[in-house]
């Protein structure tokens, strides 16, 4: 069903920074390549500030993957938009199979798949997500302009988000369970926000509304009791889960359901590359992802060269 004849040299799954790289990287080796992806730019597209990227000393995710789609335009790459449900290996090559039922075969696969937020099951998430429940500040907070809201998470997107919001909102608050856990760079971003309240040792338990949200109910940690506090939007950033699925029965993964990877983007299976924020490499950046799918691409192309004798190192 939908299966397609071609044999591409590499099948890159993902469109992120390090999909994005790879694709450029291995093109300029002169492989056949398709990228199949669902959006071009990934996780990057919601970073507001990105001030660590080398060459823009101040750029938004979204102008940096304008870039990096402007420079994929110039190579013959073919790309696909869906989304890939599994890659095995079957005889010489690999399938990938989408949700639209096609198949693509390949000699190689890189995945860069990146990670999506993580959800949360307190009582009434689920119902009002898209009516006052967020998971993308960059997304929806000029919608809650002179409004109060809530961001959950310690972390540098929850504070990130905060940074965003404080110029947008009337107020602010800040809820974790724990002190916060950002990098200083970003916490002096946020310090002396007069409508910004920090609220430690707190967790949702239940976000109300009928039509939209009105108000948030979180439980103190320390004593059990619960508090209401009046909200129009509440942004949930407690972390990512990397998007390794597609691959969980093929390729060796770690506790945290990354992809281990050697240190040219080898996995534990020849022929499969994975590069950025899907896997084992420590730093969750856009420029560490870029270099990493560079690094995926060059390993692509090494293995093409031999043969599929490519030696896995790194573990």
């Amino acid at each position: 069903m939908g299966e397609n004849p071609t044999l591409y040299d590499v099948i890159i799954v993902g469109g992120g920074p390090a999909g994005l790289t790879a694709a450029v990287y291995a093109a300029r080796k002169m492989l056949d390549v398709l990228l199949i992806t669902q959006n071009i730019g990934g996780q990057a597209l919601y970073s507001l500030d990105v001030e660590n990227y080398m060459g823009y000393q101040f750029i938004s995710g979204q102008d940096l993957m304008d870039r990096f789609e402007k420079q994929v335009e110039k190579y013959n790459i073919k790309k696909a938009f869906t989304e890939v449900k599994s890659v095995e290996k079957e005889s010489e090559a690999f399938t990938a199979r989408t949700e639209k039922g096609e198949e693509y075969r390949g000699k190689t696969v890189i995945i860069a798949t990146g990670k999506r937020s993580r959800t949360l099951n307190a009582k009434g998430v689920d119902r009002l997500i898209g009516r006052g429940v967020s998971y993308c500040a960059t997304c929806d907070a000029p919608l809650f302009m002179d409004m109060d809201v809530a961001v959950l998470g310690g972390g540098n997107s929850a504070i990130t988000a905060a940074y965003e919001l404080m110029s947008i909102a009337r107020k602010v608050y800040l809820v974790n369970r724990s002190p916060w856990k950002a990098d200083e760079v970003y916490l002096e971003k946020i310090r002396d926000a007069p409508n910004i309240e920090r609220l430690f040792g707190y967790e949702l338990i239940e976000v109300t509304g009928d039509d939209a949200l009105n108000a948030a109910v979180l439980r103190n940690l320390s004593d059990g009791s619960s508090v209401t506090i009046p909200v129009a939007g509440i942004f949930i950033e407690i972390g990512l889960i990397p998007n390794s699925d597609i691959v969980k029965d093929v390729v060796l993964l770690n506790k945290n359901n990354e992809i281990v990877v050697g240190c040219d983007c080898s996995t534990s299976l020849p022929g499969i590359f994975a590069a950025g924020d899907v896997t084992t490499v420590p730093e969750k950046q856009i420029i560490v992802a870029a270099g990493e799918g560079a690094k995926a691409a060059i390993g692509a192309y090494k293995y093409l060269l031999k043969e599929g004798e490519h030696a896995i190192i790194g573990y």
